[in-house]
């Protein structure tokens, strides 16, 4: 049975004046970030379908974003758009078909093997996946082929607005980290999960502006 989520609020609305002083309270740094940086503005992409996200995950993996975008819209134009994108209809559409469209041999088959997860029920449906904790979505997503941790952090922050999602090996994460706090080398994941533990319960917060760190100047 899939863990029910705790009763956290969706960001970015959650991230309140209280939240900020909290965060600059257990981390000093980080607070000084916070405000060099300016408000938290974490855009959302609302979820509608989980086997669309993950399929398009998949699609845009080791791509440059508009190459991406143009195979997933002609995979798209092959098997559905929109409600019409289903495993279903992903699985019943030929292989030949996919791979005209512009997919991999290792893309085609981790989206045929995400469509047969997704109706065997190890990727839950839309209202399930509102229901279950970062944990047990972890657990089910990274079960589909071709889909990692990181992966799955990236839709439970920017698709579902999780509020306390570190992820500990995003390049943009560690070298924001490294910046803002003066090191001279990336931190380890296990470092950062470490340090990270003070920003329970908005590790997302944080992450957020790791990435921003990762935008601005530091010259001495």
């Amino acid at each position: 049975m899939p863990r029910s989520a705790p009763a956290a609020p969706r960001l970015p609305d959650a991230f309140t004046p209280a939240v900020r002083r909290a965060l600059g309270r257990a981390d000093p740094t980080l607070g000084a970030l916070m405000k060099r940086v300016g408000p938290f503005r974490l855009e959302l992409t609302p979820l509608q379908s989980p086997f669309a996200a993950l399929a398009r995950s998949i699609v845009f993996q080791q791509l440059h974003g508009r190459a991406a975008a143009a195979i997933f819209e002609r995979v798209s134009e092959r098997v559905g758009k929109g409600r019409n994108f289903t495993p279903q209809a992903l699985l019943s559409t030929s292989e030949a078909e996919l791979r005209e469209a512009g997919l991999s041999a290792n893309k085609l088959a981790a989206v045929q093997d995400l469509a047969r997860k997704s109706l065997e029920g190890t990727v839950p449906p839309l209202s399930k996946v509102r229901r279950m904790d970062d944990a047990a979505l972890i657990e089910h997503f990274t079960q589909v082929r071709g889909i990692g941790q990181w992966t799955v952090e990236m839709l439970l922050i920017f698709r579902l607005g999780r509020p306390d999602v570190l992820p500990v090996d995003d390049f943009g994460v560690r070298k924001g980290f490294m910046l803002a706090y003066g090191l001279p080398e990336m931190p380890r994941p296990k470092a950062l999960l470490e340090h990270g533990e003070r920003w329970r319960p908005w590790r997302t917060v944080a992450s957020w502006y790791l990435w921003r760190a990762a935008e601005l100047s530091w010259e001495p």
